[in-house]
């Protein structure tokens, strides 16, 4: 897949590159030619440019991008007219940083819905999601071990756990499970609300809307999303 991440801050920097080593094709900008430099070596492509800029950041291949991630964080006011360039660009997928309650608010009323908190760990996270879009989110319990949220393969859908049996064929552990549906605001907006259900139970049925809360070795668990 192909990327584009605008701002080599610490999060860009770690994000483009976590994509980089994910075998993805990925553009990073920054307006600082030194940051631009120094990551060279480690992402696929890297470019100086001022984000703000129309001219320059429709010379980038905003059409053929999966999606464009707006990594901006030290300058709010840079990162919003960003996000509202890219909207007029027509962009099809948005994803912002968020680095205050206001900058989140701004997003949400431009009808961007997903956006990332400024941690190392959130952009590992985010680049893992975006490697499969069949994972919803993601953390390490070490270096062997994740918990991973993902969407139930379709051919379990309508299966019990213990009918899917994906202990034994995947060596994996299903936590839980997650009802997810659209909901709508006292504002007419529509947001999805998740909800556990609880301790899996081996009598619990995998539903079609449903996500899956997995642990165990990130291989394994990719080969049940894969096969699934």
């Amino acid at each position: 897949m192909k990327y584009i991440v605008l701002g080599l801050g610490h999060f860009g920097r770690s994000l483009a590159i976590h994509l980089t080593e994910l075998g993805h094709e990925v553009i990073a900008a920054d307006k600082n030619m030194s940051i631009v430099e120094q990551t060279k070596d480690r992402i696929t492509h890297t470019v100086c440019l001022d984000s703000t800029d129309r001219d320059a950041v429709s010379s980038l291949p905003l059409r053929e991008s999966n999606a464009v991630i707006v990594a901006i964080g030290e300058e709010e006011g840079a990162s919003l007219m960003t996000v509202a360039l890219l909207k007029q660009l027509k962009v099809k997928r948005i994803i912002g940083r968020v680095v205050s309650e206001l900058q989140k608010t701004v997003l949400e009323a431009m009808n961007i819905d997903e956006y990332i908190m400024p941690e190392e760990e959130a952009a590992e996270r985010l680049a893992m999601r975006l490697d499969n879009i069949d994972i919803v989110d993601s953390f390490k319990i070490s270096e062997k071990y994740s918990i991973i949220e993902t969407k139930v393969p379709t051919k379990y859908i309508g299966m019990t756990l213990k009918e899917a049996d994906l202990t034994n064929k995947y060596k994996v552990i299903v936590l839980t499970t997650v009802h997810v549906e659209n909901q709508t605001t006292r504002e007419g907006t529509t947001r999805l609300s998740k909800e556990a259900s609880g301790i899996a139970k081996s009598d619990t049925v995998l539903m079609e809307n449903d996500l899956l809360v997995l642990f165990g070795e990130l291989a394994n668990i990719k080969d049940l999303i894969q096969k699934g």
